[in-house]
């Protein structure tokens, strides 16, 4: 883990505002592996041991967040890019938490990404023995045939893995436009899997959106913009209840 400044590690663990930090660090509360610690210095999470008043810290007793981003279109889902593209780290750094993307959304897609401190939870939301939906609007040129649906839902492979069924139906068609709008719900999320298994079947994909996680609903959050879970939420994608309603 790369190093942060001591006063964020006792944000991280809920402990003290990062003034109220550096007001201990300066009078001496503070050791840093057994040794006084001083202002401006950074740490190593993963390997520096941080006490205060005696009492060791650890960032699991920090309350784990959650939060919920409408990704725009043109974002890489990476918190760092060494070629200097736009990351979704831009659109949540005002959070002032370490916070992880929980699995991806390629560049070209947009939508629902949550991110979160909790690898727990991380796990929970990528297996799928989990069940945990991952449900999608999908943009697709012309009209879309019965054979072509059943191929969609019928199990396929892809990069020498056979996926899980797809469910895959029709929303509507625009003659304007000449799209047709499908809703896929996904129980897996394999790399740029929607759009692979779209190109199989001869589909020109022009938007792809992820509209849900299970009953967690990006609703009307504008783009570009995130919000925090609630505690119901959290409950809810942690197994803890098995519904909203």
């Amino acid at each position: 883990m790369e190093p942060i400044k001591l006063q964020k590690y006792f944000t991280d663990c809920g402990v003290l505002s990062r003034r109220a930090a550096e007001e201990e660090i300066r009078l001496g509360r503070v050791r840093v592996n057994g040794e006084v610690a001083t202002l401006g210095m950074r740490i190593d999470p993963d390997r520096d041991r941080v006490e205060y008043k005696g009492k060791l810290l650890r960032p699991s007793e920090a309350e784990r967040i959650c939060l919920l981003l409408n990704k725009p279109r043109g974002y890489l889902t990476t918190l760092h890019d060494d070629r200097g593209r736009r990351t979704v780290a831009e659109l949540i750094a005002s959070a002032d938490r370490r916070v992880y993307p929980v699995g991806r959304l390629d560049m070209d897609s947009d939508g629902l990404l949550l991110f979160t401190d909790d690898g727990d939870l991380a796990n929970r939301l990528t297996h799928p023995r989990h069940e945990i939906p991952k449900i999608y609007r999908v943009w697709v040129k012309g009209t879309v045939s019965k054979e072509v649906l059943e191929a969609l839902r019928a199990p396929m492979d892809l990069d020498g893995y056979r996926i899980l069924p797809v469910e895959t139906e029709p929303i509507s068609y625009d003659r304007e436009s000449n799209e047709t709008v499908l809703s896929m719900r996904l129980y897996e999320g394999r790399n740029r899997q929607i759009r692979k298994m779209c190109e199989i079947c001869h589909l020109t994909v022009t938007r792809l959106s992820r509209i849900a996680i299970g009953e967690i609903q990006l609703g009307n959050l504008p783009v570009g913009t995130y919000r925090k879970l609630t505690d119901k939420e959290l409950a809810y994608l942690r197994g803890e209840i098995t519904s909203l309603s």
